[in-house]
């Protein structure tokens, strides 16, 4: 693992949080009755190939396909009634763009979803079968969040960021409130970076258990944050390409950025065959489908580079495996992308 260094300075930190407990669980109140309380998995190999006492929570049976619907719907319930007559923007490589279009089919609204020409064709589906506009861009000539901003406002819609929002933010916290509502204290928790995940569940988790270890994973070919926190400043590296497109990003936000530069303790790279490791791994033993990015964190423990020491019993008492939550953030992938990738 690669730990990161902490402090105050730099231009993406501030003193004052972007997003509180309260927030999360204000989200979480929203978010009762509409998003999936999804569920939590054990196994005993996992536990003994890890070392540890794993808790895997399973977003990819949220709604959506992933765990955005919890940030997008906590943002998009909050417009006005005249916002959401306009209608609604995104852009997004996919997860996103569904968890954005099913809002606001729900709150009785329209969205328009900027998507690269590459997005994956379920998820492109998906998003078009929840009744969104498709606007197509190339992901590696394009600045997607410029072509958003420009839609928006040339249609008079309101711009929902994938992750620069503290209710986006905010609601992506609502999982790891859950997890740990669940098991109880955890020693650590590793949570793919991509956007407001890896920033909402270290505000829950290190807020309601302080000492927590937050390990964020990313794919070895987008190693954007991992490079921003070792520079104390968000650095823009090229358009990352791997089979992880949920976290195929360029830059860390300016946001969840300070966010994770306050709370995060190290970082995982993983590579894109020990993501699909992975995914067969999780398909086979769990029974369970993951995306690629759904999969990362989950490849950070199997690859072993998760080194947390055992936990010190009581008095008299031998110390016992580290509890550890892992967050499998989606399963959006089509069978024919499934099996391209694991064939």
């Amino acid at each position: 693992m690669t730990q990161i260094p902490t402090g105050p300075t730099g231009p993406g930190n501030t003193d004052v949080p972007v997003v509180t407990l309260d927030d999360v669980r204000d989200a979480a109140r929203r978010l009762t009755g509409v998003a999936h309380r999804t569920p939590v998995l054990r196994s005993r190999t996992l536990d003994a190939l890890a070392g540890a006492e794993v808790h895997l929570k399973c977003e990819n049976f949220q709604r959506a396909g992933a765990f955005k619907f919890r940030g997008a719907y906590n943002a998009v319930s909050r417009l006005s009634p005249e916002q959401l007559a306009r209608g609604v923007a995104a852009y997004s490589s996919g997860n996103h763009a569904q968890a954005v279009a099913l809002a606001a089919r729900e709150l009785g609204s329209h969205a328009v979803i900027v998507m690269p020409e590459d997005a994956p064709k379920s998820k492109t589906d998906a998003t078009a079968g929840y009744g969104a506009e498709i606007v197509r861009y190339d992901r590696y000539t394009g600045d997607r969040a410029a072509l958003g901003r420009q839609l928006a406002e040339e249609r008079g819609l309101t711009l929902i960021p994938p992750y620069e929002h503290p209710h986006i933010i905010a609601g992506q916290g609502t999982a790891a409130l859950e997890l740990i509502e669940e098991t109880g204290p955890l020693d650590a928790l590793l949570t793919p970076i991509g956007g407001g995940l890896m920033a909402g569940s270290a505000t829950a988790a290190t807020a309601l258990v302080p000492g927590i270890r937050m390990i964020g994973v990313e794919p070895a070919a987008g190693d954007d944050t991992l490079r921003s926190l070792a520079a104390g400043h968000p650095v823009t590296i090229p358009v990352p390409r791997t089979i992880a497109d949920g976290q195929a990003i360029e830059t860390p936000g300016e946001l969840t950025f300070s966010v994770n530069r306050r709370l995060l303790d190290s970082v995982v790279l993983v590579s894109d065959d020990e993501i699909r490791a992975a995914m067969k791994w999780a398909f086979e033993r769990l029974k369970i489908v993951t995306e690629p990015s759904g999969a990362s964190a989950l490849a950070a423990l199997l690859t072993g580079r998760v080194d947390l020491p055992p936990v010190p019993g009581r008095p008299g008492h031998d110390p016992h495996p580290p509890r550890i939550g892992v967050i499998i953030s989606g399963g959006n992938v089509g069978l024919e992308r499934f099996l391209e990738l694991l064939g």
